[in-house]
């Protein structure tokens, strides 16, 4: 089984908890977060289109509606059926299937043309990519010039301290909560496993800048514990 199916198919497993274990092992922290996202992500005032990639349950978009202009448009992406199932429902419920559409499918061969989107935002799901630099060139790809990518992710913060309670948490007390109440201890010693391959922020910014992103920049949150890209496709 390839790297890409074996994650679908541990995210299919654990979507119907995912939203409630998300907010226990963060304590809630992860829509403090979510918020900063927006803020680069919405502009109120225009219209956009807006492509929320690794959309898992639909969280980001769901928050991103509610701040955009009314005839904006989200399109959710996510490799996981069982995360889009969770998020369809959700979208019933909130009366936006209108305004955000979702569809199967991952970030390293996306079937938009050319200069689709304004705005590509990915929560939490760049580190889930198998390769990063062919996601990274195929998102600059669906973006219009002077189009801009917003990505949150998951780090580990670099003081030492701060470093050894990050590591006792995320690798110890992680697995263990996220097996009790989802069932699958290793989706949940993969998640933060995940997290600590992730490249750090001066190596992903020189990634970015490489994979032809230009005013790439960054923002550290909760101690470093989770950063924000932020960065535009060149205009010429």
């Amino acid at each position: 089984m390839q790297q890409k199916d074996k994650i679908q198919q541990m995210f299919d497993g654990i979507a119907p908890g995912y939203d409630r274990l998300n907010h226990l092992m963060s304590l809630g922290v992860d829509r403090c977060w979510r918020r900063r996202a927006i803020r680069e992500t919405v502009t109120p005032d225009w219209a956009q289109s807006i492509l929320d990639i690794a959309c898992g349950t639909g969280d980001f978009s769901l928050a991103v509606a509610k701040k955009m202009h009314p005839d904006s448009r989200v399109t959710g992406l996510d490799l996981s059926e069982g995360m889009l199932a969770v998020m369809r429902v959700k979208l019933e419920r909130a009366g936006l299937a209108g305004r955000i559409s979702c569809e199967q499918g991952g970030s390293e061969a996306m079937r938009f043309a050319e200069g689709s989107f304004d705005v590509a935002a990915i929560s939490f799901g760049i580190r889930n990519s198998e390769h990063r630099e062919a996601a990274l060139r195929e998102i600059l790809r669906v973006l219009r010039p002077g189009g801009r990518i917003v990505i949150l992710e998951l780090s580990v913060p670099e003081g030492k301290f701060l470093r050894a309670c990050y590591n006792l948490y995320f690798m110890h007390f992680v697995p263990w909560i996220g097996g009790l109440v989802s069932g699958d201890k290793a989706a949940y010693r993969y998640l933060p496993a995940s997290v600590q391959r992730f490249p750090g922020r001066r190596e992903w910014m020189a990634t970015m800048e490489r994979c032809g992103f230009a005013q790439v920049r960054h923002r550290a949150f909760t101690f470093g514990i989770c950063r924000m890209y932020v960065a535009e496709k060149p205009r010429g």
